[in-house]
């Protein structure tokens, strides 16, 4: 029987599946908490800077971009472990490709917050 559940309902139920996710990536992944509690630092250090909106804007969304592909990345690590333990090539690729992503995450938030700083401290 299918589930058929549309409207609120949907997306109340969809929330809670996203605050699952959201739990599990703090019990379980130290790398996310890390990044959780530095963006966490970023974002109100954004919001007590005396900057424009755009320039906010684009500080706040880099570091909660690092957040997103950070829990992509968890996502991957756990399907692939799901598989099994046995190295494989590709569960090695998978899993240092999903690493590789948050690093460039990453550098592209230290971009975007050294860019909009320098010309905001000059």
């Amino acid at each position: 029987m299918a589930n058929n559940v549309t409207g609120l309902v949907r997306i109340i139920k969809a929330a809670g599946y996203s605050w699952k996710g959201l739990r599990a990536a703090w019990q379980h992944e130290a790398a996310f908490r890390q990044e959780a509690v530095l963006a966490l630092v970023a974002i109100i250090i954004a919001c007590w800077l005396d900057i424009d909106a755009m320039t906010r804007v684009m500080l706040i969304g880099s570091v909660v971009l690092i957040i997103i592909v950070e829990i992509l990345n968890s996502a991957i690590e756990a399907v692939v472990d799901r598989i099994g333990n046995e190295f494989h090539p590709l569960a090695g690729r998978a899993k240092d490709m999903g690493s590789a992503a948050v690093l460039i995450s990453i550098i592209l938030a230290l971009f975007v917050w050294v860019t909009l700083l320098w010309s905001y401290l000059r």
